[in-house]
């Protein structure tokens, strides 16, 4: 009875609340970064505004040289510069990659390179290829981002070429690429092929195009377990809107300029409403909110409660969004003194988030799963989820004396004591898969409690 009540204890610190978001300082001294990538592998690509990608690794350390450095050749006037990175899906065999970038005289260049045949951490700076160039006629709303779907095929998010309020409609016309969502086939082509199901194919200048009506799609991601395509539009004067589409459903019209979010904003022109497609989730500018940072659902292992949820910011309001399927939003607290740019999504689904104005890299952290509890009563517990074992680490002020896991119905599993060495492995191998919740002991008698899941 008494462990029982124990367990009941622990469990009520741990549980009795959702998900509560933390930052984690990961990395920082970047310069304006836009975009975190990765390759597959452990390894995060930074990519600086002004013209750099940069190695940061698993161990929070950042390369000295940068995997490429197009600076040269890169514009950064106003919202101009090095603005998306991606990676193909067959870079482990291929080492193709690929970028999104304002030359010098202003132009989106859309390259491909390749990795450096000797030195997986540098790009081979001489590959480069031209995919396609799409000139702007001013210096902001140029998109940035680009992701390969599902489908295999890169998708481009163009915004509507700027200026205020997207005087020439340019975002509804069908016959420019800008306020657009491309889609190509890097595979086939060349440069590159035409998907045969893009809705406007045949039509003179809009090929590629596979969605109209953007305005500025500051980060878009696909859901890598639905398959659904969220676009986070920047608004004009009032509205910031989140939009969710199948990757099946071609040829949507996301409304603007015709529609700031939900709200009529010019429709001079326009089709009719019920052609368009309408958000997900608006954020009205009355909020705090001034241009919308779009990240990504979670679907990584570490953090449950943040499951199927879409995770977004803003770059005047530095809170963290989340968002349901049924456009539901929940905001974290006010991490003061950011301006968030952009998310990254590591190779095992993991949330990261990049403050423009201080360069700092921030990994996403559920802080509902921990205990507040003193520093001296503190261990380090991984991997977490596991497979076959986990490793305490002593920490610099104390050492554990005992480790107990209980499932989660309040049995105790096992039970090590006089664990004082460094590092102290448990195996697990023997155990169901599932959460499971370890307490271990220190030599003051402090506990301290961590949810374990086992894969």
């Amino acid at each position: 009875m008494k462990t029982a009540v124990v367990f009941l204890a622990l469990l009520s610190l741990n549980f009795s609340h959702s998900q509560t978001i933390g930052l984690e300082t990961f990395a920082s001294g970047f310069i304006s970064p836009v975009e975190i990538s990765n390759a597959g592998d452990s390894r995060l690509f930074v990519v600086e505004k002004g013209g750099k990608i940069k190695i940061l690794n698993s161990d929070k350390t950042t390369n000295a040289t940068p995997f490429l450095d197009i600076s040269t050749q890169v514009g950064t006037g106003s919202e101009q510069g090095l603005l998306g990175l991606t990676f193909h899906p067959n870079y482990a065999s291929n080492g193709q990659f690929f970028i999104n970038y304002t030359n010098l005289s202003g132009t989106t260049v859309i390259a491909k390179y390749t990795v450096d045949s000797g030195n997986p951490n540098i790009a081979n700076a001489s590959s480069a290829s031209v995919l396609l160039t799409i000139t702007q006629p001013f210096t902001n709303h140029n998109g940035g981002t680009l992701k390969f779907g599902p489908d295999g095929f890169l998708y481009i998010g163009m915004g509507d070429g700027g200026s205020s309020g997207d005087p020439g409609n340019r975002a509804q016309n069908s016959t420019e690429l800008l306020g657009k969502m491309l889609r190509i086939d890097v595979n086939s082509g060349s440069p590159y092929g035409i998907p045969n199901d893009n809705p406007y194919v045949g039509i003179a200048g809009a090929d590629e195009i596979w969605a109209i009506g953007l305005r500025n799609p500051w980060k878009f991601s696909f859901d890598k377990i639905k398959n659904n395509l969220w676009i986070a539009d920047v608004g004009q004067n009032n509205i910031e809107e989140i939009n969710v589409a199948s990757t099946t459903e071609a040829g949507l019209n996301y409304g603007w300029r015709c529609y700031e979010g939900n709200t009529t904003y010019n429709t001079t022109d326009c089709p009719a409403q019920a052609t368009m497609k309408f958000p997900l989730a608006i954020i009205n500018h009355s909020t705090g909110a001034c241009s919308v940072t779009g990240g990504y659902v979670y679907n990584g292992t570490a953090y449950p409660n943040f499951k199927e949820l879409y995770f977004f910011s803003d770059y005047c309001s530095p809170q963290i969004g989340m968002l349901t399927s049924t456009g539901t939003i929940t905001y974290s607290q006010t991490f003061s003194g950011n301006n968030f740019s952009t998310f990254g999504e590591d190779n095992m689904g993991e949330l990261y988030i990049a403050a423009i104005n201080n360069g700092t890299i921030y990994k996403i952290k559920d802080t509902s799963l921990g205990v507040n509890i003193p520093e001296t009563s503190q261990f380090i517990v991984y991997p977490n989820p596991t497979k076959s074992e986990i490793i305490i680490q002593k920490s610099n002020k104390n050492y554990p004396t005992e480790a107990t896991l209980f499932d989660m119905g309040g049995k105790i599993i096992l039970q090590q004591k006089t664990i004082d060495k460094p590092e102290n492995s448990i195996k697990t191998t023997h155990l169901s898969k599932g959460f499971y919740i370890l307490t271990i002991k220190n030599d003051q008698g402090n506990l301290s409690t961590h949810r374990l899941i086992i894969e």
